[in-house]
This record gives C-alpha cells, structure tokens and sequence, in this order.
C-alpha cells in the first residue's frame, strides 16, 4: 500500500527528472542548432511543417501554451528571417494567418540534421525498448497536464 509520503515523493521525483531533462535538452538543442536558431524557432517551423497548412497566431500559441504576446513576438523574428509568410486572413481582416516559407522549411530540414545525431545517440544509449516503454508515460503525462490548462 502506497502511503501519502511514498506518493509524493515519487510525484517531486518525477517532476524533477521531468525538469532536470527538460532543462539539459534545451542546453544540449541550442548548442546544435543552425546559428542565430531559438528552440522556440525551430518548434514553431516543426510544427507547421507538420500541420501542412496555415496556423493563426492564437492556434500557435494555443499549441504551446504561450501567450498570443510570445507568439508573436517569435513569429515577427521568424518573418524577418524570411521563414513564415503572414497574411491577412481573408475572412477576417482582424485576424492572420501563418504559414512556413521555403527558407523555412529548408531552415527546419537544416535543424533537423543538426539535432539528429544528439537525439538518436540518446535513444541509443538509452535503449530503444526503454524509450518505447517511456513514451506513453509521458504523452499520457502532456495530456493531464493539458487538461487543466
């Protein structure tokens, strides 16, 4: 029987893995990134390279679970680079529309052999079984904490 001690003890444990990873994940990302490349850059040009179609900015940062301020302020540097095109959207001139732009797509192509190697060194030293293992845990995780969002 699991008493309230063990219980959380267990939950600080596994929110500090969660973080000390989260944390040495991005330190680790940042160093291979292509130069002048944010994290936050780099998921954004994923993320609509992956949508396969347009993203209003308040869908973008809905996604992250950033401010409409963030977003926006992430999109503006990625449409000075020339990675996303901004558009009105024609139904509601208040409202945009994002899409990536080739730059952004060969921008994201170029991110994603950087990190490549890192990330299945990783998988590898970790074993391929255990990540499997892992991955419903933590998308099981994503999903309750979504929830209370």
């Amino acid at each position: 029987m699991t008493t309230d001690n063990t219980l959380h003890s267990i939950a600080v444990s596994l929110f500090s893995e969660v973080l000390a990873n989260e944390q040495l994940i991005r330190s680790r990302l940042s160093r291979v990134l292509p130069k002048g490349m944010e994290i936050s850059h780099f998921s954004v040009l994923n993320h609509l390279a992956r949508a396969n179609g347009e993203r209003s900015p308040a869908q973008l940062a809905k996604s992250f679970h950033v401010t409409r301020g963030a977003m926006t302020n992430t999109l503006s540097k990625l449409e000075w680079a020339g990675y996303v095109h901004i558009r009105p959207d024609w139904d509601d001139a208040r409202r945009k529309m994002v899409s990536i732009s080739p730059a952004g797509t060969r921008a994201r192509d170029a991110a994603i052999s950087a990190i490549m190697p890192l990330i299945t060194e990783v998988v590898t030293e970790l074993g391929e079984g255990n990540v499997r293992a892992t991955l419903p845990v933590l998308r099981e995780m994503r999903a309750k904490l979504s929830d209370e969002s």
